[in-house]
This record gives C-alpha cells, structure tokens and sequence, in this order.
C-alpha cells in the first residue's frame, strides 16, 4: 500500500505523535508512507525512519486556505496512493474538496480519524465525512453517533492510541544520575513519595483539585510531595502564576513543585508513587493514563471520558467519582498504604493500534477491488 497522512503540522501533540507512529508501522510493515503537513520540529524523526514528507500550508483556517485545493487534487493524482487519512479539520476540509471531484472509480480510500470531541458545527462535520472514521476511544464514537450521525458514511471504528512498549515497560529503570540531578534542581523532591499530576496547565486539567488534594494530605503525611508536569500555552503564562498563588494561600507552596515541560516524562511516571489524571471535563482519551499504566505505577483519574476507559481497561482500583474531593484523598490514602501496580491492556499498544489501522486500510481496499469488479 501506499498511505499519505495530512495533518497541519509536526510539532508536539497527540495528533502529531499518532501520525509518526503509524508512518513509522507502514514502513515497518513494508508499505510506503507518505505526510503532508506545513512541517514542524518532527519532520527530521519522520524522514529519518523512512517517511517522505511534503510540505504544503494545510494548516491555516482561512478561507485562503481553500486555493490549496487544486494543488493538493494535482499532488495526490501523482503520488495514487491508495488510503488518504486525515486527522485535522483543515486538511480534511482540503482533502474531502479535492478528492470528491477525482474519478471514484481510481481515486484512493478516504479516512479521518477523530482526535477529540469537536465543537459541533458544519466545520467540524467534515471529521465525520470520510468513508471510514477512526474513533479514539468509545467516548469519542459515542460523541459522533451522537451529534454527527447524518454525517458518517458507516458507524466509526474503534482503535484506541497505543503507547510504545518499548519506552514504558515495567523494567524501565532510572538513568545514573537522572534522580540526583532533579534533586539538584528541585532539592524540595528529595526523600518524598512524589505524586504527580502530568499535563499542560489550563483551567480544565485539575491543577485546582490536586493542589487541594494535596494541602489536605500536607497535615497528616510529611512523606509527600506534589508534583505538576506540564507547562502554560505562550499567551497562559498567567495561569501558573494562579497556581502558584493558590499553593500559598493554602500553605503547601513548599509541598508542591511546577517542574515544567520534560522530555523525560516516562522516568518522572516511574519513580511516582502515585500519578493523576483530573481533567474537570471529557478528555477523548487520556495518553498520560496509559503511559503510567505500561510502567506500572498506580493512577487516580476522574471516572469521565476516555481517562476513565483506559482507567477500567489497566487500573480499575484508580476510578473516583468525577469531582469527588472526598474520594480523591482517601483513594489516595489507600494506594499510598499499599504494594498496587498497574498493568497495560494490550488493547492500548502502539503494536495494536498499528495492527487495526492497518487491518482497516486492507478491508477498504478489499472493497474496491470488489467493486471494480
């Protein structure tokens, strides 16, 4: 097969991170991959492992943006692939435009895959217009039978994201020194049981819950520490500033740490004693809930959206009622007094998500073949 992925660029995120992963299965697998994005910091990776990018301005929501449609219609008459998947708005919009006026007898196979729980609009209708939608999670094709039904060629496909094994694993050890030189950084970590809350700061990821959680822990455990991973968005630096001020006020600024973004996420996660997931409202999925589960370590998260499937599916014992303060702290309490480990549905790997989209892709295929004849 050959397989081109549009997405408006290579820079960090879900999406991004999603479409490397599964260029990366396609050359693996012997197939040829192709991405189309308007570039970004991932491009190097994608090239290096064996994916030709094409950078064409896909990303920019403006009506300008609809001039693309005929140098994209040009492209993809000379690439024929067989499977175009789109993962954003933008180049949906731009591919949907230009692969509808292409022969249906030759043009290639048309996915989508639904990244999040999309505003509902006719703007956001073009995710759920392809032949075949991918849905992230149960909570995501729930959200488009839903609101989009009237859209949608056939009911959505579940294939969960897949975290890569061979990064989080149970054996994952610490680096030499890695441990020493956050202590150098951060001389308030040493000695304590971490509890860490990974993920951007924006008023709905539960940096609020857990600051109380863990003034409400401060008085009776001097064994703990609170630590946030993630940073603001350019123009939200206000925000942690917010935080910070809220730790004061409730006299654990001292008992909680903003580390920043960090690259080294997954030794973070392994030397948790306990990590979190509070969103305060539905996450499509919940990719820090996985990768902490493929480690082992144990993890709270709010019983909403697509944190809570991967929750049932790895770590059950983790689920609390969705902003259920009492229920935080003595879940809490109760992983912190025991010897729980989490373990990481197969369902969740990167092997399998691979596997499915694959599977899917050849079913399509299988389809025009019988079609044409």
């Amino acid at each position: 097969m050959k397989v081109v992925q549009l997405l408006p660029a290579l820079n960090s995120g879900g999406v991004e991170r999603g479409t490397v992963d599964m260029a990366r299965a396609l050359v693996q697998a012997g197939h040829e991959s192709v991405v189309i994005s308007s570039g970004g910091t991932m491009v190097t990776q994608l090239e290096a492992e064996g994916t030709t990018h094409i950078a064409l301005p896909v990303h920019r929501k403006s009506p300008l943006s609809l001039l693309q449609v005929r140098p994209l219609r040009r492209l993809i008459e000379t690439l024929q692939p067989d499977i175009l998947h789109v993962r954003s708005r933008v180049p949906a919009w731009l591919t949907y435009l230009a692969w509808k006026k292409m022969d249906p007898r030759t043009r290639p196979r048309l996915v989508s895959t639904a990244h999040g729980l999309y505003s509902i609009n006719r703007y956001s209708a073009i995710m759920a217009r392809s032949e075949q939608v991918i849905a992230i999670s149960d909570c995501v094709r729930d959200y488009l039978l839903e609101n989009y039904s009237q859209d949608l060629q056939r009911p959505p496909q579940v294939i969960y994201r897949g975290v890569d094994t061979a990064e989080f694993y149970p054996q994952l050890a610490l680096p030499d020194g890695w441990e020493s030189g956050v202590q150098e950084e951060f001389p308030q970590l040493a000695g304590k049981r971490w509890l860490l809350l990974p993920g951007r700061l924006t008023r709905w990821k539960g940096q609020e819950d857990f600051i109380e959680l863990v003034a409400r822990l401060a008085g009776e455990r001097d064994d703990i520490h609170g630590v946030v991973l993630g940073g603001a968005e350019p123009n939200k630096q206000h925000y942690e500033e917010e935080l910070q001020q809220k730790a004061r006020e409730l006299g654990v600024g001292d008992r909680l740490t903003f580390v920043g973004r960090r690259s080294d996420i997954r030794y973070w996660y392994k030397r948790a004693a306990i990590v979190y997931n509070l969103s305060k409202k539905p996450e499509p999925f919940g990719r820090t809930v996985i990768e902490a589960a493929a480690i082992g370590t144990p993890i709270i998260g709010y019983n909403s959206g697509g944190p809570a499937e991967s929750l049932r599916a790895c770590f059950p014992r983790g689920l609390v009622a969705d902003g259920d303060a009492d229920a935080l702290y003595h879940k809490t309490l109760e992983l912190l007094d025991s010897d729980a480990r989490t373990q990481l549905d197969p369902e969740f790997t990167l092997e399998t998500l691979a596997q499915r989209t694959l599977a899917l892709y050849q079913s399509l295929l299988i389809e025009t073949r019988k079609n044409a004849a």
